[in-house]
């Protein structure tokens, strides 16, 4: 058995990196064709959801700048809300993942494979935050209205406080030197006996 493995010719491996560089570039393209394709896919359905949602877009007042309402292209595709929601397609590649950042984390408020679902559910949060900004915006004006009246009625309350004080604090100050000069003549004669 000894004879046999050393007549046996031992096998050699030739080795090219050129060989080996191509071999992996090769498989980096076919891997970047199916993630280009998913992300095509994955646009295609939030642009789906887009086309269902452009009425509800140009309903929103002018004014209102707080909605971003575009799909951002990346390593995931995402339809951005406003700057803290988005929506993005699910691993599935056929569910729709409603996000929204807060102060606690990432919350998922829809997650569904219906269109008709996620457009009602984006045109319900586009309502609630535009009756949000509304009462934002009305508790400011609110409260600058109030500030505005107490400051009013601060300027008139310091201008009769401070009409009614200087007259007191200057019959004071008159009968504290009286009483000063007083003293002093008073001291002055019994310090002195001629």
């Amino acid at each position: 058995m000894s004879e046999a493995q050393d007549n046996v010719v031992p096998h050699t491996r030739v080795r090219s990196l050129r060989d080996a560089i191509r071999k992996v570039q090769l498989g980096e393209v076919e891997r970047s064709d199916v993630v280009v394709e998913l992300q095509d896919t994955e646009r295609a359905r939030l642009e789906m959801l887009a086309d269902e949602l452009k009425d509800v877009f140009k309903e929103i007042p002018e004014d209102d700048d707080q909605f971003t309402l575009q799909i951002v292209t990346g390593s995931t595709p995402r339809f951005w809300v406003d700057v803290t929601s988005h929506i993005s397609i699910g691993g599935d590649r056929q569910t729709y993942r409603f996000l929204k950042d807060t102060r606690l984390g990432r919350v998922i408020i829809l997650e569904t494979p219906s269109l008709d679902d996620m457009a009602d559910c984006v045109t319900e949060y586009i309502a609630e935050r535009i009756l949000e900004r509304e009462k934002a915006m009305e508790g400011d004006w609110f409260n600058n209205r109030l500030r505005q009246v107490a400051t009013e009625n601060g300027r008139q309350y310091r201008a009769e406080q401070s009409g009614s004080t200087w007259p007191a604090v200057l019959a004071g100050f008159l009968i504290g030197a009286a009483a000063g000069m007083v003293g002093l003549i008073a001291f002055a004669w019994f310090a002195n006996p001629m």
